[in-house]
């Protein structure tokens, strides 16, 4: 079962607010290429349009301008997903219950779905989607009655387990909730009059809003009218946030979790340089994921930077498409090698992770076939071992290569002359964290989950099938 990685975005007092959150999705596409959707409310009505594929193919003109009205907006971008691929599972998700109308925009996954789903459709709830989204509408509703929406919420929230950023729009209140141990970033920023909320701070810089600060692990902030409040929907917990953020998902220019996610790239490029030098004629990364942890490697190293294979923007992200037919596809128009500066060279390739090492085998053979002489290969990450119940789409151990092979064998079957992983400690150092007291969730490096998933008969249910055979 797919995971889903998401981006959120929301705006509360802005007279072009479906504008707004449009351009707000369109800075966090890379969040996700399968569906987007905005909701809007104009004190009286609630809107929707949602769609399938790309921010620019779902909205137009006359959907920002004329249809989605009002001054609060909610918008949610969505990929590979915990449901089918399609419309009805793509968000935001929209109810109306009594005198409420609520849109929920969910970037996650709930490790206790099928335990509440079972429950909440043995009281009598309908379900409309496959999305564990649609949990939190349910739990929503069932507090509501003769309730404030703030405290249905927090109950909500208190009975699902896993990872969560929200935006809820309920009504004239715009409502984001960052889960406990802070998984999923959140941030708050200001655009005049209006609050934005966002996934990344990416977003502000594109509508010219002002980064304020990160919603807090376990914080519920609520907007009306020209107030701002703030509540706890629990007990404090040990922050745990998602590292794969500043590795690979979030844009360089974002600041997550506090952090400049470049700085950061770049930072883990130089440790990988002091953990594992190697004489070479240049260092080059297979852009864009890996390009600025490559600066830093050759920054650090002293060698030059080249650009040897050059992308075609017009082609998405190979990870985030959602079938493996897609991806193979992508590795064969995305990048096309400049064919001078490979010929006779010993290369560093420097990548952010490997996660199936399909994709990065068959660039590495078209080297091999342009005349490298010698190909080593620096990744900014630790080895991938342990699959993802939070968020990220690798859910099995059977499709992590690192899960069943040593480096040395990874080597072999990429077609390296060596390979280097960057230590769990070099991580933390290059993220500015404490290798004892960090606040990172590594579990896809170590195991070790904040959160056990799926627990049957006191063993963790994990998929051990269909491990990789070469």
């Amino acid at each position: 079962m797919k995971k889903e990685y998401c981006g959120l975005f929301g705006i509360y007092g802005h007279p072009e607010a479906a504008r707004m959150t449009y351009f707000g999705l369109y800075a966090l596409q890379h969040r996700g290429q399968e569906s987007a959707g905005i909701v809007t409310w104009d004190g009286e009505q609630i809107r929707e349009q949602k769609g399938m594929g790309l921010v620019a193919d779902v909205f137009n003109e006359r959907h920002l301008g004329k249809e989605l009205k009002g001054n609060i907006a909610v918008g949610h971008i969505r990929y590979s997903t915990t449901g089918a691929s399609l419309l009805r599972n793509a968000q935001p998700f929209l109810v109306r219950f009594g005198d409420w109308r609520l849109a929920i925009a969910h970037n996650g996954n709930l490790v206790n779905t099928l335990e509440l789903r079972a429950e909440l459709e043995a009281s009598g709830s309908i379900f409309q989607t496959t999305m564990d989204s649609e949990i939190f509408v349910h739990l929503i509703a069932k507090h509501l009655n003769g309730g404030t929406i703030e405290d249905a919420v927090i109950k909500a929230c208190q009975r699902v387990k896993g990872s969560y950023s929200l935006l809820i729009l309920a009504n004239d209140k715009l409502i984001a909730v960052r889960d406990p141990h802070g998984i999923r970033p959140l941030c708050l920023g200001r655009l005049d009059d209006a609050y934005v909320i966002s996934s990344e701070t990416c977003a502000f810089d594109l509508i010219e809003a002002e980064y304020l600060r990160t919603v807090e692990a376990g914080e519920m902030l609520v907007v009306q009218g020209n107030c701002l409040r703030t509540f706890r929907i629990g007990e404090p917990k040990p922050a745990k946030r998602c590292i794969f953020e500043l590795v690979y998902f979030a844009r360089p220019d974002s600041v997550v979790f506090g952090e400049v996610v470049y700085s950061c790239r770049k930072q883990m490029g130089k440790t990988l340089a002091q953990e594992a030098p190697v004489d070479a004629d240049y260092v080059m990364p297979f852009p864009d994921s890996g390009v600025y942890a490559a600066v830093g490697y050759a920054q650090q190293s002293g060698l030059p930077f080249e650009v040897a294979m050059v992308r075609n923007h017009y082609v998405g992200r190979t990870f985030i498409q959602p079938s493996q037919s897609m991806r193979d596809f992508s590795v064969r128009v995305k990048l096309n090698p400049v064919r001078s500066l490979i010929k006779n060279k010993r290369i560093i390739i420097v990548e952010d992770s490997i996660v199936r090492g399909t994709t990065i085998r068959t660039r590495v053979k078209k080297l091999r076939e342009l005349g490298a002489r010698e190909i080593h290969m620096r990744v900014s990450c630790p080895p991938i071992k342990f699959p993802c119940f939070y968020g990220i789409d690798f859910s099995s151990k059977g499709e992590l290569i690192a899960a069943n092979h040593a480096v040395e064998d990874i080597a072999r079957y990429i077609g390296l002359d060596s390979l280097h992983y960057l230590s769990i400690g070099g991580l933390l150092d290059s993220v500015g964290a404490d290798r004892e007291h960090h606040k990172y969730c590594l579990a896809c490096f170590d195991g070790n989950y904040v959160i056990p998933p799926c627990a049957e008969g006191g063993k963790l249910c994990m998929d051990e099938q269909n491990a990789l055979t070469w």
